[in-house]
């Protein structure tokens, strides 16, 4: 994708957006009317081979978002469709939103409308429940040592009903604008659900926004991320459209073999796709969340699972991530986790992969090199010895009281931080 095409592209999609503005009120009417010209996928029908996408040198979700580079994410997708992929796993913010709604959609707009011409289709994520707190300083900070990824919304909304106005408010924005947009794979209400810490508040919390989403359901498919199908449970009674489970670190073929059957059993018995929306490579040693990694274990390998999942019987899959990264949570990053396939230029961290993931030839540069802007996690986690004590493991989870505080010295529903710089 040249240069020239990205801004002629990007300039038709904010003239196309003014018009809707002025004729229906809201930002990106018209192209979702356009939209409905795009075919629609059936995910029972249709084999999803799709990634997880962040911008690389994103550290949360807020920050994709609050520093959107139009060139850098119809780069990347190019990527992706160079990979033979056909679906992105994309988050929304919530905190984002309520801070400058507008501008989150004309550019979530953009991201699927640039998706769509390299015939891929998205999958969008809204709340989800693992990382750290959103204080302002996690959601603003870059230094690859500290910063996290965070969940939304924080605590203290999820753990009180009386203050689920906003999040409710969020999905009835969102699906009031694409519950028909057949550019759209699914919508996942929330990601992984009920295996961090607060699990029932974070159950009650997902099943009810799950609710708000279906009270406005259209065409477009309702989902949920769960970690485990087991957890798949707690929904089947709204009315889930596709079933999902993450396997991002399993120990042995046979294990994530047995996964995938129990993903074959559930399509089978209850008639409904199932994607397996998060999986990365094989890690004997152990999953690196309570102990230290085996040798060569933290850095990409996704030729030791793309065969396996690929023909395990399922409807799709996500791997984590598209661009080459240290690990999204702090915990993993500790241990010197990389994940990803393409570096910013285009080279790729192991050819091996990106073959295995494309199911045939492909031809890029390989570099096994840490991308500049992240040695120093490299330096102080791979070379060096962790600080186990530093952050829980698992979600990275961080105290309500911190929260609290947060709160209190906001007291204020927006974020009024100043914009950060990502050098995108």
């Amino acid at each position: 994708m040249t240069g020239r095409g990205s801004r002629r592209r990007f300039l038709r999609l904010g003239a196309t957006a003014v018009v809707g503005t002025a004729v229906a009120g809201t930002a990106g009417t018209v192209l979702r009317s356009q939209a409905r010209e795009v075919e629609r996928w059936d995910p029972a029908t249709t084999r999803i081979r799709g990634a997880n996408y962040i911008p690389a040198q994103a550290y949360n979700v807020f920050q994709m978002w609050t520093d959107y580079a139009p060139d850098v994410v119809e780069r990347d997708i190019g990527y992706a469709r160079d990979l033979r992929l056909n679906a992105l796993r994309v988050f929304l913010s919530f905190e984002r939103w309520r801070e400058a709604p507008d501008a989150h959609e004309q550019w979530f707009e953009h991201l699927v409308e640039s998706a769509v011409e390299e015939d891929l289709r998205i999958l969008p994520v809204l709340f989800d429940t693992v990382g750290m707190a959103p204080t302002e300083k996690r959601l603003y900070d870059r230094d690859p040592l500290t910063a996290t990824g965070v969940h939304s919304p924080r605590g203290t909304i999820v753990s009180n009903p009386n203050r689920w106005g906003a999040p409710r408010s969020f999905v009835k924005w969102f699906m009031e604008r694409y519950r028909d947009d057949p550019r759209l794979l699914a919508i996942d209400v929330a990601n992984e659900p009920g295996v961090q810490r607060d699990p029932v508040d974070r159950l009650r919390f997902a099943r009810e926004m799950f609710k708000t989403a279906a009270e406005e359901r259209g065409e477009t498919p309702l989902t949920v991320g769960n970690v485990y199908l087991k957890n798949s449970r707690f929904f089947t009674d709204l009315g889930v459209d596709v079933f999902q489970f993450h396997n991002n670190f399993p120990s042995s073929t046979g294990a994530i073999q047995q996964a995938l059957q129990g993903g074959v059993e559930m399509k089978r018995a209850l008639e409904k796709p199932v994607w397996i929306s998060e999986w990365q490579r094989l890690r004997p040693g152990g999953s690196g969340w309570n102990a230290e990694l085996a040798e060569d274990e933290w850095q990409p390998a996704y030729r030791s699972l793309a065969s396996t999942v690929r023909s395990g019987g399922l409807n799709g899959d996500f791997f984590w991530s598209l661009m080459l990264k240290p690990a999204y949570l702090r915990p993993q990053r500790m241990r010197g986790t990389l994940t990803g396939v393409f570096h910013e230029d285009g080279a790729v961290w192991s050819l091996d992969d990106a073959r295995a993931i494309a199911g045939g030839d492909f031809e890029a540069e390989e570099r096994q090199e840490w991308p500049e802007w992240a040695e120093p996690v490299y330096t102080e986690y791979v070379l060096g010895d962790p600080d186990d004590d530093e952050v829980g493991v698992g979600s990275g989870a961080s105290s309500e009281e911190e929260e609290e505080t947060e709160e209190k010295e906001g007291a204020s529903n927006r974020i009024t931080a100043p914009r950060s710089r990502l050098g995108f």
